[in-house]
């Protein structure tokens, strides 16, 4: 037997028991004839006692190296009342050793694993077998342990069965690039790693799994930022004979589980609905965060009497003139502040806003000389402004409108501590428009992907495809999309339809997904499902804004794996094998 016990699980009651331990020596400290050391495992920290009787043992514990792994031998000791250490869970006891073995010896390490700043993280990744040694870090994969034992006893007591799907699949580009594996056996053909189980998990309702779920790993060749990956992992659900509601409560229910078993809190269902068109008027975005108290105050009938060319052309072609006030903060923006948020907005893509600020003074407006006093005033106070306040006028199209104002909310509100962090806020964001226009290609494409279903009433009815909506739906929590979904197309003809309304022609279809056509035509059930973004829920569960924290093994920006050199080049044993070659200079070894 290597151990009798971890390093977090002695107490008071196991006073005077003989003991093994093993671990990582975490820190040695030599005070006057005695040795004390930590030893750390991944349960926890117990402080070991090595005493001046035995001189040998007590040299040899003065000799080891920080991060060394050995195995000690003891008997448990109850600390004095003063020695306690109340931050430790086994801070009430040590353990005087009576033996102690080497397993295996540490070299310098790196960077030190006391302090988190000591190293970039680049040389974190590069040693993040290491870096996982310390606690903060580990704690992340202690709760996503968690996180996913919850999802899996909930679903589980639901009904759904967990079926795994192949990570070697056909390429359907619909998309974001797909990861492409080359073929031995067929030379000049290609599978591709899964973007989703899409595809897999409908035809699972075809063969009459009713109620599937999986957590899986996922993978897109795109630009990355700070929150995605190239290989991620879902939480993916379908249910057979179900609408949108059913799909919801079954999502409630995993939220309300890790909500209890995580955070040990009880999440009030069902969460509140909110349309699309709703959360783009009120908040600039689909993914709102409701912790900030400002809305979008729509203006849109004030812009043509306003004498101000671009309110007045805003009207003219259709578009909107909205606002946002921020409360009590006309002091805070000077004239600095305001170009910082014009530069912020040009970024954005557009040309500018109007900032105003209402103070002791009077309005102090750069198109007051256009609109007048009188029509500044009285649109100030239908936005629902007052002394004291900030306001943000923003005019012309829809969606830039909405882009801009939106991402002001988020940057004024985070800058000026209006975020209500105290607790989290979770809605439902439905009736998705089910198409959006592909300016480079000239076409339609799918807002989520082509088995979306559309709204039945519109379809029927002729409905254009940019004002048709989808039964498409997004679980928001605190400003970030941690779940969608739909209701899927089960019907040949309406899958057919919208193929061709996606500018897919019927030998394009048929070549991209005819498998799953002839799958519906022998029975398919209407059926519905979700995904959750596993990472990023932990992420935000996690309270940690790098979604690298929760993941064992990240990859860089860069897609890449400064620890084990990934992607790398191959050897042209292997490329002739694929019937592969390299066109341009071959890379000579991994990214740095």
């Amino acid at each position: 037997m290597m151990r009798s016990h971890t390093c977090g699980e002695l107490r008071g009651s196991d006073d005077g028991a003989r003991v093994l331990l093993a671990g990582w020596v975490n820190r040695v400290r030599n005070m006057g004839g005695f040795c004390f050391l930590d030893l750390r495992d991944r349960h926890g920290m117990t402080q070991v006692v090595f005493e001046p009787e035995n001189a040998e043992l007590l040299e040899a514990a003065g000799r080891l190296h920080m991060e060394s792994v050995i195995r000690i031998q003891g008997v448990v000791r109850r600390r004095p009342g003063a020695m306690t250490n109340a931050e430790l869970p086994t801070g009430e006891v040590e353990v005087v050793a009576t033996e102690l073995e080497l397993l295996s010896r540490a070299e310098v390490l790196p960077f030190t694993l006391e302090v988190e700043d000591t190293a970039s993280e680049d040389l974190r990744l590069k040693y993040r077998y290491l870096d996982l040694r310390r606690p903060v870090k580990a704690r992340y994969l202690h709760l996503r342990h968690r996180m996913a034992q919850a999802v899996r006893r909930t679903l589980d007591n639901l009904g759904f069965l967990e079926v795994e799907t192949p990570v070697l699949m056909k390429s359907t580009p619909e998309g974001a690039r797909d990861y492409l594996v080359p073929s031995r056996i067929h030379p000049g053909s290609f599978y591709a790693l899964p973007q989703s189980p899409q595809t897999y998990k409908q035809l699972l309702m075809v063969a009459g799994f009713d109620r599937y779920f999986q957590i899986v790993k996922c993978f897109r060749d795109e630009d990355l930022r700070s929150d995605r990956q190239p290989e991620f992992t879902q939480i993916d659900i379908e249910l057979s004979f179900g609408d949108e509601g059913d799909v919801q409560g079954v999502a409630e229910a995993v939220m309300a589980a890790l909500f209890h078993d995580v955070k040990g809190e009880e999440l009030s269902l069902p969460l509140p609905r909110m349309t699309w068109r709703e959360a783009m008027d009120r908040y600039g975005v689909d993914k709102p965060d409701l912790r900030v108290p400002v809305e979008i105050q729509r203006l849109d009938h004030r812009a043509a009497g306003s004498a101000f060319s671009v309110f007045e052309q805003a009207a003219a072609s259709g578009g909107v003139l909205r606002a946002l006030v921020f409360k009590g903060l006309a002091a805070e923006f000077s004239r600095k502040k305001i170009d910082a948020l014009q530069d912020y907005t040009r970024h954005l893509g557009g040309q500018g806003v109007v900032a105003v600020r209402w103070t002791e003074e009077g309005i102090n407006s750069p198109i007051h000389k256009f609109t007048g006093e009188e029509w500044m005033e009285a649109t100030l106070v239908e936005a629902g402004a007052s002394q004291g306040d900030l306001v943000i006028l923003a005019a012309g199209d829809f969606r830039l409108v909405c882009k801009l104002l939106g991402n002001i909310r988020l940057r004024v509100a985070r800058e000026h501590g209006l975020v209500q962090t105290e607790r989290h806020r979770l809605l439902w964001v439905t009736d998705f428009p089910m198409f959006e226009y592909d300016e480079e290609e000239d076409r339609w494409a799918a807002a989520h992907h082509p088995f979306t279903q559309p709204n039945r009433e519109q379809f029927e009815a002729g409905v254009s495809p940019a004002e048709l909506l989808s039964r498409g739906y997004d679980l928001v929590m605190d400003g970030q999309e941690i779940a969608g979904g739909s209701v899927r197309i089960h019907e040949r003809d309406m899958q057919a339809k919208v193929f061709t309304m996606l500018g897919i022609s019927d030998e394009e279809a048929r070549e991209k997904f005819g498998f799953l056509l002839d799958a519906f035509r022998y029975g398919t059930p209407p059926h519905a499902g979700c995904a959750f973004g596993f990472d990023r829920l932990v992420m935000i569960f996690g309270e940690t804004e790098n979604i690298r924290d929760v993941i064992a093994f990240p990859k860089t920006n860069r897609a890449a794996s400064p620890m084990d050199g990934c992607p790398g080049p191959v050897d042209e044993r292997q490329l002739t094998e694929l019937h592969l070659s390299i066109r341009g200079a071959r890379p000579e070894s991994g990214p740095a």
